[in-house]
C-alpha cells in the first residue's frame, strides 16, 4: 500500500477492509467519536470497523450497527496479541496518549494513522496536521478534530452525522425500576440534573440546582432525576439535604444505565461532562453549564440545547484541547434565572 498520498488510503482499500479505532477513553470523548464512524460507515458501508476502549466505557458502542466489534483493552500484550490476529489493513490512534501509541504501532495494521506532533508519533507512518494546520482556524469542535483523520486519509468532506448511543432493553428496565423504587410514578416525566463534573471551578451551585429542580416541578410538573457518579462522593450529603424532593439514585449507575436514564429524560440540565453528550447523542434537550473549558469545543453535537459560560477567554493547544486564560466570572455566577428561561423555551419548543 502506497503512502505518498494519503488521501487515496480509504478509497484504495479493498471491499471488507478492516480498520481499527484506537479511543480507550472517556465517556465524552467516545460518544463524539460515533459521528466520524457514521459518516465512514455512510460512505464505504462495506468496511469493518472496530474499536479499541477500555472495558468500562464499552457501552458507549453497545448496539451501534456500524461498529464490527468492540475490543476491550486490558494488559498490554493480550490486547496486541487480538489486535495482531485481526490483520488490520489501517489502524487509527484517536486517542493521542503513550499507550494508545504503542498499542497502535503493535497492532499490526500496515497503516498505522496519528496526529502529527502528538507523543509517540514515530509509531505512525501516516501523520495528520493538527487543528491549525490542517483546517485554518485555532479551534474546532472535538467531533471536527476527530474526523480529520479521515478526511486525510480520503474521506470526502461533507456534514458530519450526529452521535448516537443505543439504550438496551434490559438497562432501560433496570432504570424504570430503580425510579419506581425511589418513588417515579409509571409514566411521570422527568429531569436528570447532573451537579457532579471533574473539578469544583466546573460545578454549578448544588443549591441553584435545587432550585431548577423545584421549578420543573411547579411549572411543568416534571420531577428531577439527580445523577451523582463515583467522583461526586464529596457532594453526595449536600445533594441529599438540598434536594430532597428530587430523586438520588443511592449508587452510582453503571454505564450502560445511565445511557438508559438519559435516553428516556424530557430535559437534561448539567455541568460540563460526560453524560452532556450522551443526552445529545440521544437527542434529549440540553442546558449545558461551562467554566473552564471550551464549548466551541465541547458544546453539545447537532443537538438543541442551550449553554451558559463564564465569558472565559481560551488559548489553544493540541487537537481538541485549551487552556483558559482568563475566566471573567465563575460559574457560579450564572444566575438560576437563566437557566429557567432555557429550560422553559426548550420544554416549549420540543
Amino acid at each position: 500500500m502506497k503512502l505518498s498520498d494519503p488521501s487515496q488510503l480509504l478509497p484504495g482499500l479493498p471491499e471488507r477492509s478492516k480498520i481499527l479505532i484506537v479511543r480507550l477513553r472517556s465517556l465524552g470523548d467516545l460518544v463524539l467519536e460515533t459521528p466520524a464512524i457514521s459518516g465512514l460507515r455512510e460512505w464505504r458501508p462495506d468496511l469493518q470497523i472496530s474499536v479499541l476502549v477500555e472495558p468500562r466505557f464499552a457501552a458507549v458502542f453497545e448496539g451501534n450497527r456500524e461498529i464490527s466489534e468492540i475490543i476491550s483493552s486490558g494488559r498490554f500484550s493480550p490486547t496486541v496479541k487480538e489486535l495482531r490476529r485481526r490483520e488490520f489493513s489501517v489502524a487509527y490512534n484517536q486517542h493521542g496518549g503513550p499507550r494508545s501509541a504503542l498499542l497502535t504501532a503493535a497492532s499490526g495494521a500496515n497503516v498505522r494513522v496519528g496526529w502529527k506532533g502528538y507523543q509517540f508519533s514515530l509509531a505512525y507512518n501516516v501523520r495528520v496536521p493538527d487543528v491549525p494546520e490542517f483546517y485554518g482556524a485555532p479551534i474546532v469542535h472535538a467531533v471536527e478534530h476527530r474526523i480529520s483523520q479521515f478526511y486525510a486519509t480520503g474521506l470526502p468532506r461533507g456534514p458530519i452525522p450526529r452521535a448516537q448511543v443505543f439504550p438496551q432493553a434490559d438497562a432501560l428496565s433496570a432504570v424504570r425500576t430503580a425510579l419506581a423504587e425511589g418513588g417515579l410514578e409509571p409514566g411521570t416525566r422527568y429531569a436528570v440534573l447532573q451537579p457532579g463534573a471533574r473539578l469544583q471551578l466546573m460545578r454549578w451551585p448544588l443549591e441553584k440546582f435545587a432550585s431548577v429542580a423545584a421549578w420543573l416541578r411547579e411549572e411543568y410538573k416534571i420531577i428531577s432525576v439527580v445523577n451523582l457518579g463515583p467522583g461526586d462522593a464529596e457532594i453526595w450529603a449536600a445533594a441529599h439535604r438540598l434536594m430532597r424532593h428530587c430523586i438520588l439514585i443511592p449508587r452510582p449507575l453503571a454505564l450502560r444505565e445511565l445511557i438508559a436514564l438519559i435516553a428516556e429524560a424530557r430535559i437534561f440540565v448539567g455541568n460540563d461532562s460526560g453524560p452532556i453528550h450522551i443526552a445529545a447523542a440521544a437527542g434529549r434537550p440540553i442546558v449545558a453549564l461551562y467554566g473552564p473549558t471550551n464549548p466551541a469545543q465541547w458544546h453539545p453535537w447537532q443537538a438543541e440545547y442551550r449553554a451558559f459560560h463564564t465569558g472565559a477567554l481560551f488559548h489553544p493547544t493540541r487537537g481538541d484541547k485549551s487552556m483558559a486564560e482568563s475566566e471573567p466570572r465563575p460559574i457560579a455566577s450564572i444566575m438560576v434565572e437563566e437557566v429557567v428561561n432555557a429550560c422553559d423555551a426548550l420544554l416549549r419548543e420540543n
